[in-house]
């Protein structure tokens, strides 16, 4: 490595969420602020819903919903063959 080019590197990082630490990482500032993170992420907390603009979700349960894949012929189905 060559010497003056790096950014200064900070092992024990703290990650504030809430004004609270959550986590220490190695980063090149001493601490960050974030809004999300996994513990708060509604994806890996399992409490996700829907965000509605304008009814798209319920056009879109409707449109898909039923036979909508099932319209006209499906393929005819192959048999498979069994060698022995």
């Amino acid at each position: 490595m060559k010497n003056g080019i790096h950014p200064k590197y900070f092992p024990n990082c703290k990650v504030y969420h809430n004004g609270q630490v959550v986590m220490t990482v190695g980063a090149t500032v001493p601490e960050m602020h974030v809004e999300v993170w996994s513990g708060s992420h509604p994806f890996f907390t399992g409490k996700q819903t829907f965000v509605d603009a304008a009814g798209r979700v319920e056009k879109f349960q409707r449109k898909y919903s039923g036979n909508y894949f099932k319209k006209g012929e499906s393929a005819p189905k192959v048999e498979a063959k069994s060698e022995a």
